[in-house]
């Protein structure tokens, strides 16, 4: 039987699991403008899901400035990809329960 504790309800909101899987589809990492536009999602809404994912430790950022104006890039940390990895296999198991 399927341990459902066992999925990281840090990942499981939506808003959150979104951000997740767009920071572990590719290697570089994406600013907040392009997350924010990519999600759809307000500057409020996305700063407090990445706020949520930092604590957490699943993401490491970086701030500079860049043609003169402050921007921040972010991306999944070693631990962040693990927690999204073993996510996904209990979905995995979710899924292949229900087939």
């Amino acid at each position: 039987m399927i341990d459902f504790s066992k999925l990281d309800k840090t990942i499981h909101e939506k808003g959150r699991l979104s951000i997740m899987t767009l920071l572990a589809s590719r290697v570089e990492p994406w600013s907040f403008q392009d997350l924010k536009g990519e999600l759809e999602m307000s500057d409020g809404n996305l700063i407090t899901h990445l706020r949520t994912l930092g604590t957490a430790g699943y993401l490491d950022s970086e701030k500079f400035t860049g043609d003169g104006r402050p921007q921040t890039l972010y991306w999944l940390s070693a631990p962040g990809r693990k927690a999204f990895e073993d996510y996904l296999a209990i979905l995995e198991q979710i899924l292949n329960m229900g087939r």
